[in-house]
């Protein structure tokens, strides 16, 4: 699913480290989901969690009706999807479209813009088709992470809003979610964490230099995605 902040392009890089001391059976959870496309490589018990209801509806029906998803942009109008925004429809259809077809996958902004073959619709629609049976037996909640409920010593992957970047809904705390991912680690989880910057006491364990779009301009940048874990887990 396209999806803002996507780690599509890393996963094969990340996903190794993360994985590399998960046990059979043992859980893996992606407290914010975001399009699943790192939660689709993985096999197993998976549970995908996101604090959007309207994303937790749209990936729900990639995972069980992706049949259900308008063939392309003739079936589905820019103004079918402002009147759902306009009415804050939650039919799936209409759940997925507002990211699907928003400019830069960011939740219900304006229509998608591309060359004149561009058609979102028909893309949202190949796509969800490949995802659905890499996410079948996934379990989708819609919570917030930290009422999120996580089986023991499980493997967690998060990807949170980025601190000071662009994103959508209620404010988020970066310094309430670190002291979260402390308490995981203390719990006995695995717990990594995607982002460019972090407290002392959590450890770089991967890095690499990436071209992202500028959330303010549009334009092509360069940043250092990287992921860590607490210092405990060293």
């Amino acid at each position: 699913m396209k999806y803002m902040g996507s780690k599509a392009r890393i996963a094969k890089h990340i996903l190794p480290i993360i994985l590399k001391n998960r046990k059979e059976g043992q859980c893996y959870v992606e407290p914010f989901v975001g399009g699943a496309n790192t939660l689709e490589r993985v096999e197993g018990f998976r549970i995908g969690a996101d604090s959007s209801e309207h994303l937790i509806i749209a990936l729900r029906m990639i995972r069980d009706n992706p049949e259900l998803i308008p063939s392309n942009s003739s079936d589905y109008t820019k103004e079918i999807r402002q009147k759902a925004i306009d009415e804050n429809s939650m039919n799936p259809v209409d759940c997925l479209m507002y990211f699907a077809c928003s400019y830069s996958a960011r939740f219900k902004n304006a229509w998608a813009n591309g060359n004149r073959y561009d058609d979102f619709v028909r893309a949202a629609k190949n796509n969800a088709t490949k995802q659905s049976p890499n996410i079948k037996g996934v379990e989708l909640i819609h919570s917030e992470y930290q009422e999120l409920n996580i089986p023991p010593r499980s493997v967690i992957y998060c990807d949170p809003p980025y601190a000071k970047k662009a994103g959508y809904g209620n404010k988020f705390c970066s310094e309430t979610f670190w002291g979260w991912c402390r308490g995981k680690a203390s719990e006995g989880h695995q717990v990594f964490i995607s982002e460019y910057i972090a407290p002392d006491d959590f450890v770089c364990v991967w890095e690499q230099d990436l071209n992202v779009l500028s959330s303010m301009s549009g334009k092509p940048k360069k940043a250092k995605e990287k992921l860590f874990v607490h210092e405990s887990q060293i």
